[in-house]
């Protein structure tokens, strides 16, 4: 398969999958990286949200799980609530991969993504040696389902989540030799958290990528505050290098890793997505990218 387009399903706000497909439609794209939660806790019907995306021909190309209790009103918040670093949260975001492994499983999805949390880049810091453990936990679980997981890129630098990755994917090894832990590149988060330049990050983490994301940003103007996440092509992602990297490192060959739209700021949701649709559109011919 050639890579696909798609948006995320919280970039739209839903009310509810109805809402959802005919959202995703007015994007005109045809494929969706819905939140999985919603399903898991029963406030979305997991048998109507199948028969609304049918219904309008879109396909999922992916999951995201969040995680409970994550608070991104300051970067001093995340970095105490995010992923999986709480441990008073940890046994809930355990119990809650397991049910969205299942979920997965039967909604076909083979990839689901989230922030693994802020990942100390000392090898000696104890607080690594803990966090990759429960990456791993998580890793399993979701492979047992025949679902591979990603972490979302921006809250540490390129060489920190690739050293992590190393040392998950290489624990992992015996008991899931066919699913490896990989990166949802997410080119605003790198310039929002102040982790490095995306296209430099996008080429060292390439072997590692499994999907990205399509998001723009303008730095900070001061250390330890948020960036601004802006409509794609109105940031500081050079998407021209950005689009080039991906496909001289091959991620446009099969099977192909996806374009997913996301929008999480600003009060056009579809417009904007629109927007991102028509920058993307140029680099890629027809046969490329649907």
């Amino acid at each position: 398969m050639t890579p696909r387009l798609g948006v995320c399903s919280w970039s739209l706000r839903p009310t509810d999958p109805a809402d959802l497909a005919a959202k995703v439609r007015q994007c005109g794209v045809a494929a969706v990286q819905p939140a999985l939660d919603p399903i898991r806790s029963g406030a979305w019907d997991l048998d109507e949200t199948r028969a609304a995306l049918s219904a309008h021909g879109i396909g999922i190309l992916s999951g995201m799980m969040g995680m409970e209790g994550e608070d991104y009103s300051t970067l001093d918040s995340i970095r105490a609530t995010g992923g999986v670093s709480p441990d008073d949260t940890w046994n809930a975001n355990l119990a809650a991969g397991r049910a969205n492994a299942d979920l997965a499983r039967t909604l076909g999805i083979r990839l689901v993504t989230f922030h693994a949390g802020f990942l100390p880049h000392d090898r000696h810091d104890p607080r690594r040696a803990i966090l990759v453990d429960r990456l791993r936990q998580l890793a399993e679980v979701f492979a047992d389902a025949g679902v591979a997981v990603a972490f979302e890129t921006g809250q540490e630098a390129a060489g920190t989540l690739l050293a992590v990755l190393t040392d998950i994917n290489t624990l992992l090894g015996p008991r899931t030799p066919k699913i490896t832990v990989g990166v949802n590149f997410d080119p605003a988060n790198m310039i929002l958290y102040g982790m490095g330049d995306p296209v430099v990050a996008l080429k060292a983490l390439a072997p590692a990528v499994r999907q990205i994301h399509v998001k723009d940003a303008l730095p900070a103007n001061r250390p330890g505050v948020w960036g601004t996440e802006v409509p794609a092509g109105a940031g500081s992602v050079d998407w021209k290098a950005l689009f080039a990297a991906y496909k001289s490192a091959g991620l446009t060959s099969e099977p192909g890793v996806n374009l997913v739209i996301e929008r999480e700021a600003g009060e056009d949701r579809i417009n904007d997505v629109i927007k991102a649709r028509r920058l993307i559109e140029p680099y890629f011919p027809s046969s490329a990218i649907h």
